[in-house]
C-alpha cells in the first residue's frame, strides 16, 4: 500500500471516529426532551391543583404533548400542539418566551400562562414548556386578603396611635423639646403650658411607661399629685 493510500485510509478512520464521538441530532434532541420532562414534572408537583405544566414535543405536532403534570385542561399525552407550538415550528425566530398572558381552560376558568420554547443546537424549536396557572382559585383568596388588610380611608393619612412602647428617654426628649419651643426649660414653663403638656403626654400614651408620672413631675418641678390632676 502506498503512502498516499495509507494517509487516505487514516483520514477516513479519523472521520469515522469523529462522527461516532458526536451524538446524532435526534439523540441530542431526545436528551433535551428528557431533561425538560423532569422539569415539567417537578414544577407541576410543586403547585398541585393550581398550575398545570405541559411539555410539548414540537418534532411531532400531531402528537405533541409528551408530559402533562397537574392536569387542569383535560388534555392527554399524545394530544396535538397548540397554536403557539405550530407558530414556533414554522418560524425559528418566534419569541422563545411569552410570559404571563391571559388564557382560559376549556370549562371557562381564567388562567395565566407562560410558554417557553426550547431549541436544539441547530437553532430549531423542538419543544415547548407551558405553565397554566388557574387564577380562579386565587381570586377569592386575593379578595379576602384585600378586605383583611384594608383600613378606613378616614384614618389612612394620620395614624391614631403608635403601638411601640414608650421609653423614659423618649418622655424626657418630648418634654425638653416642648420647653425649647417656648425658649425656656421644662421647670420654667407656665402652669397652663405644663397642664397642656401633661394632657398631651397622657393622650399619647406616655403614662404607660413605668414611673411616668414621677418622671414627669421631676422634669416639670411639680408634685406627682399635680401631674395626675392635670390629666383631668
Amino acid at each position: 500500500m502506498s503512502v498516499q493510500d495509507e494517509s487516505s485510509q487514516r483520514a477516513e478512520e479519523d472521520d469515522r471516529q469523529a462522527e461516532a464521538a458526536v451524538p446524532s441530532t435526534s439523540a441530542s434532541d431526545e436528551h433535551i426532551l428528557a431533561e425538560a420532562e423532569k422539569i415539567a414534572v417537578a414544577l407541576g408537583r410543586m403547585f398541585p391543583g393550581l398550575c398545570e405544566v405541559v411539555l410539548h414535543d414540537l418534532r411531532n405536532p400531531r402528537q405533541a404533548i409528551r408530559a402533562i403534570e397537574n392536569n387542569l385542561s383535560g388534555r392527554q399525552v399524545g394530544d396535538s400542539a397548540t397554536e403557539l407550538g405550530l407558530a414556533r415550528i414554522q418560524d425559528p425566530n418566534y419569541p422563545s418566551v411569552i410570559q404571563n398572558y391571559a388564557n382560559q381552560f376549556p370549562d371557562g376558568r381564567p388562567a395565566k400562562s407562560t410558554s417557553i420554547g426550547i431549541k436544539n443546537a441547530a437553532g430549531e424549536y423542538i419543544a415547548a414548556l407551558c405553565l397554566n396557572l388557574d387564577v380562579s382559585t386565587l381570586s377569592p383568596v386575593t379578595l379576602a386578603l384585600s378586605n383583611l388588610v384594608a383600613t378606613d380611608p378616614a384614618h389612612r393619612d394620620v395614624p391614631l396611635e403608635n403601638l411601640r412602647g414608650r421609653s423614659w428617654r423618649e418622655l424626657r426628649e418630648v418634654i425638653e423639646t416642648a420647653a425649647a419651643e417656648r425658649s425656656t426649660t421644662p421647670r420654667s414653663l407656665s402652669r397652663d403650658d405644663k397642664k397642656n403638656l401633661v394632657r398631651r403626654l397622657y393622650a399619647d400614651g406616655y403614662f404607660d411607661t413605668r414611673n411616668a408620672a414621677q418622671t414627669i413631675a421631676d422634669l416639670l418641678g411639680i408634685s406627682r399629685a399635680s401631674v395626675y390632676s392635670y390629666t383631668k
